[in-house]
C-alpha cells in the first residue's frame, strides 16, 4: 500500500500568490505533522498537492517562473526530502498552464523529490473537446490524449516548451 496524501488548496478567491503560498505552507506543514504522529513512512508516500497560484478571481496571472518560485519555496520549507515524489493536481489551470508550470519547476537545479503530474481535467480536457461525444472523433480524441500526456511527460524532465502545443 502506498499512502497518497492530497492536501489540495483550492484556487477559489481573489487572493494573491503570496497569500496562496502562506496557506499552502500552513496546510502542508500540518499534514506532515499529522503524518509523523501517525508514523507514516514518508519514504513510501506520494504527495498530491496543488501548485501555488493566485486565486482565480484575482485578475493577475502568475508567470510559470513565479508559480515555480512560490511552490518550490513552500516545499523546500515543509516537505521532507524523504518524500520520493510530488504529483501535482492541475487545480483549475488550463492544460497548457499546468504543463508550463510543471516544466518551470523541473527546469531549475536538482530537487530532493521527483515532480510529476496527477492531472484530471488538464490532462483530459483536450481529448474530451476532440471527441465531443461523437464516435467518429475517437482517433482524434486518442491523439489529443497521447499528445497531452507526452507534453506533460516532457515537463517532468524540464524539456517542454509552449511551441510544442501547435
Amino acid at each position: 500500500m502506498v499512502p497518497i496524501v492530497e492536501p489540495e488548496v483550492l484556487i477559489d478567491g481573489n487572493h494573491s500568490i503570496e497569500r496562496s503560498a502562506e496557506v499552502n505552507e500552513a496546510v502542508i506543514n500540518e499534514v506532515f505533522q499529522a503524518l509523523r504522529r501517525h508514523r507514516v513512512e514518508l519514504e513510501t508516500m506520494i504527495l498530491k498537492p496543488s501548485m501555488v497560484t493566485p486565486g482565480n478571481a484575482n485578475g493577475q496571472k502568475a508567470s510559470p517562473e513565479d508559480v515555480a518560485k512560490h511552490t518550490l519555496g513552500v516545499f523546500r520549507r515543509v516537505v521532507p526530502a524523504a518524500v520520493p515524489g510530488i504529483n501535482f493536481l492541475s487545480g483549475g489551470q488550463t492544460p497548457a498552464e499546468a504543463t508550463l508550470n510543471l516544466n518551470a519547476m523541473n527546469s531549475g537545479p536538482p530537487l530532493p523529490w521527483t515532480l510529476s503530474f496527477s492531472y484530471g481535467r488538464a490532462l483530459q480536457e483536450p481529448a474530451q473537446k476532440a471527441w465531443a461525444g461523437i464516435s467518429s472523433n475517437r482517433e482524434a480524441a486518442q491523439a489529443a490524449m497521447v499528445k497531452r500526456a507526452k507534453l506533460n511527460s516532457l515537463a517532468t524532465l524540464g524539456q517542454y516548451s509552449s511551441e510544442m502545443e501547435g
